[in-house]
């Protein structure tokens, strides 16, 4: 026998293990189970089957992460329900997924800015492309390293915060607060990141993970921002954060949602009929709250784990 049938029966074979692990993800089902710390909606929701997005469940999951103080839903980024899938799997989460915040209109994060120094200007929450949360039995620190790895976009870490919980979106990859180069290190020991640590230097297998991240950008992967944010929403040194510009700075300490909601009574949405406008008659397991009667749940702390 030649090597050349040798060859290609190899390449067959590849292919074959290729194609049918393809198959079996777009074969798959995604759900996302949602608690919503403000409204207390509560719903397990299909937004993914058979490889395609379910119309239905978009819609539903727009409605449980609305602006709950305006009652005013957005389109949410289906990669952003992407994400917090993998983290959710990743993180081997079984309970529901506390969500502290979804969208956030305009003039929601204008009232917000007008109370608190920590909330963005250009939030990626008004874009419907981030959420802020926490599972219950997962400590906080596992799932920002499950975020971190996932190097899907950005990652927030609020421990401090009135409900502590991560952010997660799906804008340029970076994170906040900087984490040093020893504690990235162990989190990437082949060096494999876009993140870059506080000292500004990125690790030596950036290049890798720059040429892995363009091969599969045609798969919608959002596009990377170098960089690493400390508490103070300030961009790091080094030539490579000046060159790509600064990380956390456009979601600065975003914890104001949760702070403010407790500081003072939520205002009425104008124009906006109660909690009847999103249609909760035909969202079986969802039990719409108007904005004005959303009480702010008591939030059980959950020791982090020891850092690796």
């Amino acid at each position: 026998m030649s090597v050349w049938p040798r060859w290609l029966a190899a390449v067959i074979v590849a292919f074959g293990f290729v194609a049918a692990a393809a198959t079996g993800a777009s074969a798959e089902t995604r759900s996302l189970k949602l608690y919503h710390l403000h409204t207390h909606e509560k719903a397990e929701i299909v937004y993914k089957r058979n490889g395609r997005y379910v119309p239905e469940g978009l819609r539903k999951i727009n409605i449980i992460l609305r602006d709950w103080r305006r009652n005013e839903p957005t389109k949410m980024d289906p990669r952003l329900l992407d994400l917090v899938w993998e983290a959710y799997r990743e993180s081997g989460a079984t309970d529901y997924i506390q969500v502290v915040c979804g969208y956030r209109s305009p003039a929601t994060n204008s009232m917000l800015r007008s109370r608190s120094r920590g909330v963005a200007e250009k939030s990626q929450h008004m874009l419907g492309k981030a959420m802020d949360f926490y599972i219950p039995g997962v400590p906080l620190k596992k799932l920002r390293n499950v975020g971190l790895k996932m190097q899907g976009g950005g990652v927030g870490y609020y421990p401090t915060s009135g409900s502590p919980f991560v952010h997660m979106d799906v804008g340029n990859v970076r994170h906040w607060p900087g984490i040093s180069r020893q504690e990235l290190v162990s989190l990437f020991p082949n060096g494999k990141t876009l993140h870059v640590p506080s000292d500004g230097r990125p690790l030596p297998g950036y290049e890798q993970a720059m040429a892995a991240y363009k091969a599969r950008k045609g798969a919608g992967t959002p596009n990377v921002e170098l960089a690493s944010a400390g508490g103070s929403g300030k961009k790091s040194g080094g030539f490579l954060s000046a060159l790509f510009g600064g990380g956390g700075d456009d979601e600065a300490d975003d914890s104001a949602d949760v702070e403010t909601a407790s500081a003072a009574p939520a205002p009425k949405p104008r124009n906006l009929k109660p909690a009847a406008t999103a249609n909760s008659g035909n969202l079986p397991g969802i039990a719409i709250v108007a904005p004005e009667n959303a009480q702010r749940a008591n939030v059980p702390q959950i020791a982090d784990e020891q850092a690796p």
